[in-house]
């Protein structure tokens, strides 16, 4: 698994293009996948919600859209870079969208347990050193009935893995050089989704990390699943 210090590392450098390079290398659809979480966790009404490794923001900004003002947000990222192109984003808007955002290792967050009704983490589980201890992190900072949604990268349908793979380890690394001046972080992309679970074997690893009612949706052509978990009530 991934060396947590190489990797803040690798998105402290480029963190100023990030944003950029997400919307054009996603031709825009990374905007619908995080729609698609927003409303899977709207279901679940939550009145607090922390996102883990939140980044430049995107995901902790649209919960706030989607779920209303009076929903608490918190965004937690050990990459501090990335956090200040958030705090730049928040700074042009009004008081009510504001979102906390707290400098900290998803392994180890500096927040209370059973804090939060929902948590979100959007390409970040794959960026984990140790998914064991992560999932065991996420289970603490969830309150029981709580629900825990996963966006991530993924394998890809058979017949669109060829094509697909010849754009992620060979295109698009060069555009990504063009716009971020840093290729080598998209080369790492491309090695990171190769050797990372299947969607369903990752949801085998929720299960096994405790959590009930996993699901599991396959999005555009499986190149990203989002997965939706539940902390039981004790009985």
């Amino acid at each position: 698994m991934p060396e947590g210090k190489a990797i803040a590392e690798m998105f402290g450098r480029i963190a100023p293009r990030y944003d950029l390079a997400n919307r054009l290398l996603s031709g825009g659809i990374d905007i619908y996948w995080r729609w698609r979480m927003v409303r899977l966790l709207k279901k679940i009404k939550p009145q607090r919600v922390i996102d883990l490794a939140t980044g430049s923001g995107d995901v902790a900004f649209a919960l706030k859209k989607g779920l209303g003002r009076n929903v608490e947000i918190t965004g937690l990222d050990f990459c501090a870079e990335m956090l200040a192109q958030a705090a730049v984003k928040q700074a042009h808007l009004p008081d009510s969208q504001k979102i906390t955002f707290t400098l900290g290792d998803c392994l180890n967050p500096p927040l209370p347990p059973e804090t939060a009704d929902g948590l979100t983490i959007a390409f970040g589980v794959r960026n984990l050193e140790d998914r064991k201890k992560g999932f065991a992190a996420m289970w603490h900072l969830l309150r029981p009935g709580g629900m825990l949604v996963i966006l991530e990268a993924s394998q890809p349908y058979s017949g669109f893995k060829s094509l697909y793979y010849l754009y992620l380890k060979h295109l698009m690394p060069r555009i990504a050089r063009l716009i971020t001046q840093d290729g080598s972080a998209y080369d790492y992309l491309a090695d990171s989704i190769a050797a990372f679970p299947t969607a369903y074997e990752l949801a085998d690893e929720l299960l096994a990390a405790g959590f009930k009612d996993v699901q599991t949706r396959r999005l555009t052509l499986g190149i990203v699943a989002l997965h939706s978990a539940i902390k039981p009530i004790p009985i």
